[in-house]
C-alpha cells in the first residue's frame, strides 16, 4: 500500500509497525507478550510487578528506578520533592523506595510530560500531600480524553486530584530544599507537553522522555510529536549539558552527555535513511524491509519500540 507523504494511515501505521496484540515487549529483565487488550495494559500489568529500587546521584538528589519514567527525589525540609509520578499501580513500591531514602514526606510533584507512566500516580501523590506542577499542555491532556494512535488507546479524563495545579507557558523556577530548580518547556518533542527539570548546584537535570538511553525512542504525533521535534530536545539537551553533568532519562540508565550525543546522532542518522528511502518512493512496508535502523538495533532495538516501530514513527514525520 503506497502512503500518503503527509501521513500515514492509523490502521496500516499500527498494523505495520508491530503494536498489534501478540507483539513482544521487551523489558529490562524479561519478556513479556502483549495481551490482546493492548500496549497500555501490559504496561500497567507490568508495572504492578516490578521492583522500584533508589539510587543516590549527587547532593540530595536521587533517582527511582524500576516501573515507569525514571523519578527523580530531592529532599530536605521543605518536603521531597518528586519529578514524574510512575504507575499507580506501584504506589507500594515507590512509597518503600522513597522512604528508604528518608521519612521527608512527599510536598511536591513535577510532571516531565502528560504521558502515563509519568502521570498515573499524580492522584495519590496529591492525595498525600503533594502540589503538582507542569507545563499548560500537560494539564490540557490530562484534563479531557485524549487518544494515543501510537498505542491504539484513549486515555480517559484523570481524576480532579491528578490535574497539576499549577502550570507554565515557558520556562519556570523553583526553590526548594536549598535548591534552585529551573523547569524549562521544548516547544513539541516527544509530545507538545515536555519539559526538563535542571537541578542547578547539584548539575543533575532530568529530561523526560526526550532522551530514551539505549533504546528506540516512542514519538506521540497524536499529542504534538515529531522525529524533528525529538532531534531539536536532542540539541537542546547538548546545549544544557557539561561532561559533569548527570542526565536523567525518561527510560532507561542514568547516563552523561556523551550518552545524549549518541542518541541525537542516531535520531539524525536514522532519520536521514527513512527519508531517503520516502523520497525515492517507497512505501512504509518496502521502507520497513529496507532496515534502515540496522546499524543501530543491536543497541536500540532491544525494548517496547521495535526496529520496525520506529522505523515507522521516523516514517510519519519525514
Amino acid at each position: 500500500m503506497e502512503l500518503s507523504s503527509q501521513a500515514v494511515s492509523r490502521r496500516c501505521f499500527i498494523t505495520a509497525v508491530g503494536f498489534s496484540a501478540g507483539a513482544v515487549l521487551l523489558g529490562p529483565r524479561q519478556l513479556r507478550a502483549i495481551d490482546d487488550k493492548g500496549i497500555v495494559p501490559t504496561m500497567v500489568r507490568a508495572a504492578a510487578g516490578a521492583k522500584i529500587t533508589a539510587r543516590r546521584l549527587r547532593r540530595n538528589i536521587s533517582v527511582l528506578e524500576g516501573s515507569g519514567g525514571n523519578i527523580a527525589v530531592l529532599t530536605g525540609r521543605d518536603g521531597k520533592v518528586l519529578t514524574d509520578a510512575g504507575f499507580a499501580v506501584s504506589r507500594s513500591a515507590i512509597s518503600k523506595a522513597l522512604a528508604s531514602i528518608n521519612s521527608d514526606p512527599v510536598k511536591h510533584l513535577i510532571n516531565t510530560h502528560w504521558h502515563t507512566d509519568h502521570t498515573d500516580g499524580n492522584e495519590w501523590l496529591n492525595a498525600a500531600g503533594a502540589s503538582i506542577i507542569a507545563h499548560e499542555n500537560t494539564r490540557k491532556h490530562l484534563s479531557v480524553a485524549t487518544r494515543v494512535e501510537g498505542w491504539s488507546y484513549t486515555f480517559p479524563a484523570a481524576p480532579a486530584g491528578a490535574i497539576p495545579a499549577r502550570v507554565f507557558a515557558a520556562d519556570h523556577r523553583l526553590h526548594l530544599n536549598d535548591t534552585a530548580m529551573i523547569l524549562k518547556y521544548y516547544t513539541p518533542a516527544h509530545t507538545d507537553s515536555d519539559i526538563s527539570v535542571n537541578f542547578t548546584e547539584a548539575d543533575v537535570i532530568h529530561v523526560g522522555d526526550t532522551w530514551w538511553n539505549g533504546v528506540y525512542p516512542f514519538i506521540d504525533y497524536s499529542t504534538g510529536g515529531s522525529i524533528d521535534g525529538q532531534i531539536r530536545a536532542a540539541d537542546a539537551n547538548q546545549a544544557a549539558v557539561t561532561g559533569q553533568t548527570i542526565v536523567i532519562p525518561g527510560h532507561g540508565s542514568v547516563g552523561g552527555k556523551a550518552d545524549l550525543l549518541e542518541f541525537r546522532d542516531m535520531l539524525v542518522a536514522v532519520r536521514e535513511s527513512v527519508s531517503n528511502l520516502k523520497k525515492q518512493g517507497r512505501s512504509l512496508d518496502e521502507t520497513i524491509a529496507a532496515k534502515p535502523t540496522a546499524a543501530y538495533d543491536a543497541k536500540w532495538g532491544q525494548f517496547l519500540i521495535t526496529p520496525a516501530a520506529f522505523t515507522g514513527l521516523v516514517y510519519m514525520g519525514v
